[in-house]
């Protein structure tokens, strides 16, 4: 009986230390997930809400800049998460067996875009690409590489691109920071044993290393996918998915129509789609890297 008291008593300090945590996660993040879907199937307005069904789906996929919005967030996704992924590998491994000062002045210079503030980071740039005193047109030209100067962010050809090189420098700090922690956990024995034996750097690599780089490699793959399908401070503060919608991606298109247009239960609509669309491509993710992954 005094078991069971001592239990019960247990138990409830328990929830009350959780409860804190439990009552913010619950009214601001379960609840307004739940509003979210439940809201998509209206008309929701600041004037109007109206039960409509599917229609917002269904105008969703009829919808050319909500389209133009996707395509352009599928290849921000195509385009930065695999070259994070492979170049800060290549950066750790390149840099984990040097002198702990010249690592660690590596992960300053790469992990430091990652701590300046989004607003910072996006002025510094906004200079580099400025049409007529930017440092890139200057450096180009001085080069030969072009003749006239270009619009890096006001040209439709060339705006997307530009972003995904921002998003590409502030996305690496992080991954190579935790990929150095990763390979100072592999057991250094059985890479002085590959090496007696003669295995190639290579070989090492792919056989000791790799293996044991995977649970690190799906973190970052998954991570970075969710921040890149969520791209949005780049686009607000740089271009405004400008020019013609070239740089639209779905994160700000929602924005838009939510906070602009106050189409709220449209703006859901989208929201739901791309949770659904990173929950299919992130338990892919899974599928892919996780089956030989030990966890």
């Amino acid at each position: 009986m005094r078991v069971n008291k001592i239990r019960m008593r247990e138990t409830i300090v328990s929830y009350a230390f959780l409860a804190p945590v439990l009552i913010f996660f619950t009214a601001f993040v379960l609840a307004p997930m739940v509003m979210g879907f439940v809201t998509s199937f209206f008309r929701y307005t600041m004037t109007e809400f109206t039960f409509i069904g599917l229609d917002n789906y269904i105008r969703m996929f009829k919808d050319e800049i909500f389209i133009k919005s996707l395509i352009n967030t599928v290849i921000i996704v195509v385009g930065s998460v695999p070259v994070v992924v492979f170049f800060s590998l290549f950066v750790a491994a390149r840099t984990y067996d040097k002198h702990v000062i010249t690592r660690s002045f590596y992960r300053f210079v790469f992990f430091l875009p990652v701590v300046t503030g989004s607003v910072a980071v996006t002025v510094v740039w906004k200079w580099i690409y400025d049409p007529l005193s930017g440092i890139l047109n200057f450096v180009l030209k001085s080069g030969g590489v072009i003749e006239n100067n270009i619009s890096w962010l006001g040209d439709k050809q060339w705006a997307l691109a530009a972003i995904i090189i921002i998003l590409l420098t502030t996305s690496v700090g992080q991954p190579i920071i935790l990929y150095i922690a990763a390979l100072g956990n592999i057991d250094n024995s059985l890479v002085e044993a590959a090496r007696v034996d003669g295995a190639t750097e290579t070989q090492v690599f792919w056989n000791i290393k790799w293996p044991s780089l995977l649970p690190t490699t799906l973190y970052i793959a998954v991570i970075t996918t969710i921040n890149s399908f969520q791209c949005f401070a780049l686009i607000q503060l740089l271009t405004s998915g400008g020019p013609n919608y070239s740089t639209s991606t779905l994160m700000y298109y929602l924005y838009e129509k939510a906070f602009k247009l106050t189409e709220y239960g449209y703006a859901n609509t989208m929201g739901v789609f791309l949770a659904v669309l990173i929950a299919l491509i992130s338990f892919a993710q899974f599928k892919i890297l996780g089956d030989d992954v030990k966890y």
